[in-house]
């Protein structure tokens, strides 16, 4: 275990605490972090199923890491490490890592202005893991996750849903003290569109896309009353009010989607947020077959519409981009929490003592980044491979020298 590179996960675990007294240490604290990633690695969803991977391989196991102690840990053991953990340290930990991946990805999720400056996309929100929560204390966490690549740059835990706004400060805070926001568009849903945290973002040099619903009723009615005057009749009314449009379409999941999406930067006065470029509607028609119901067999039309709020300006970006970046906020969704609940049965996890939830949470983030940036996108490809080749498994985290 000496032979560590500190670049890939394992380098990064190095650099987590060990909690523990100096009585009884049997394992070297990195061995037991090792061996929960490893068994995650091939989709072991549970502590059970971490402990009985670790016990089928334990000759292989102590043979490649070459732990102090020739023996594998019990469930006990790899409980108790996961409950103990520093989770603040190893939040920061992981996500450093997840940060380093980020050349790795291709430019997945970034835009480029009309200036030349290249902006990567950050979705922030919140999820709760149900089963842990319906057997313990409520464990709520809020990840900021980059855009289409679904790495999780931090995450933390808070009691209860509307707490979400005072952690979503402090992980702006952290990613502003490390000089990581002053390329990043930052976006959030309704329940995070606040002046303050508009002005948190703006003042950690980065830009902001915001969603306004009726939780800000004044800020709504305001756009909304704007919104229904259009479209302009006239090119003197389109240069009055700045105002633009662009239109695309979608297809997929038995349905048909229109989208439009129109700005305007006469609202700027009026919206009071800090650095506020454009204000924007964006309005879809979808089109589907309906399968039940009296109106099974036909198509049923649908409209619904949304309004947004953001720093960047007309001259920076394109409407196009605008709407890549509302549409990619969904990859905090579609690419990490989703494949943490179907994927990796985080909802089904009844894991709930101390820091365990929060902690396993971080290792599939972290696992998933592993599998994805070495080529398999969809996880249970890559979990069907690792039970079959452990050396490879380990080195891919690092754990063993390639």
């Amino acid at each position: 275990m000496s032979d560590i590179d500190y670049t890939t996960l394992a380098g990064h675990l190095a650099g987590v605490t060990d909690p523990r007294d100096g009585h009884g240490r049997r394992y070297e604290w990195l061995y037991l972090l090792l061996l929960i990633a490893a068994a995650m690695m091939t989709g072991e969803r549970t502590l059970v199923g971490i402990s009985q991977w670790v016990n089928d391989n334990k000759e292989e196991l102590i043979i490649a890491l070459r732990p102090r102690c020739r023996r594998t840990p019990s469930m006990a053991t790899l409980r108790r490490a996961l409950c103990r953990v520093g989770i603040n340290q190893l939040e920061a930990v992981l996500g450093a890592y997840q940060h380093s991946l980020q050349a790795e990805t291709g430019g997945a999720g970034t835009i480029v202005t009309t200036e030349g400056e290249v902006l990567r996309g950050l979705a922030l929100d919140g999820k709760t893991v149900r089963c842990a929560s319906a057997y313990g204390r409520v464990v709520h966490l809020v990840s900021l996750v980059c855009h289409e690549s679904g790495l999780v740059l931090d995450q933390a835990q808070v009691a209860v849903k509307l707490d979400e706004r005072r952690i979503a400060e402090q992980l702006l805070a952290r990613q502003i003290a490390q000089g990581r926001l002053g390329d990043a568009v930052v976006t959030m849903d309704a329940l995070h569109t606040r002046t303050k945290q508009a002005r948190q973002i703006a003042q950690g040099g980065g830009h902001y896309l915001l969603v306004v619903k009726r939780n800000q009723r004044a800020l709504y009615d305001e756009i909304a009353a704007t919104f229904d005057a259009l479209p302009l009749c006239n090119q003197q009314e389109r240069e009055l009010w700045r105002y633009a449009q662009t239109s695309s379409q979608g297809r997929g999941h038995g349905r048909q989607e229109h989208y439009t999406l129109e700005s305007t930067t006469a609202l700027n006065g009026y919206v009071a947020f800090p650095g506020v470029a454009q204000v924007l509607r964006r309005t879809r028609i979808t089109r589907h077959m309906a399968k039940t119901g009296k109106l099974a067999g036909t198509w049923v039309t649908t409209h619904s519409c949304e309004f947004l709020i953001t720093s960047l300006s007309q001259e920076q970006v394109t409407l196009e981009q605008i709407a890549r970046l509302r549409r990619w906020h969904w990859t905090i969704e579609n690419v990490t929490h989703y494949p943490r609940d179907v994927s990796f049965g985080e909802d089904h996890c009844r894991v709930r003592s101390g820091h365990a939830p929060q902690a396993l949470a971080a290792f599939r983030n972290a696992v998933a980044a592993v599998l994805r940036i070495n080529g398999w996108p969809y996880l249970p490809n890559g979990f069907r491979y690792f039970p079959n080749s452990l050396q490879m498994n380990l080195q891919i985290i690092g754990a063993i020298a390639t």
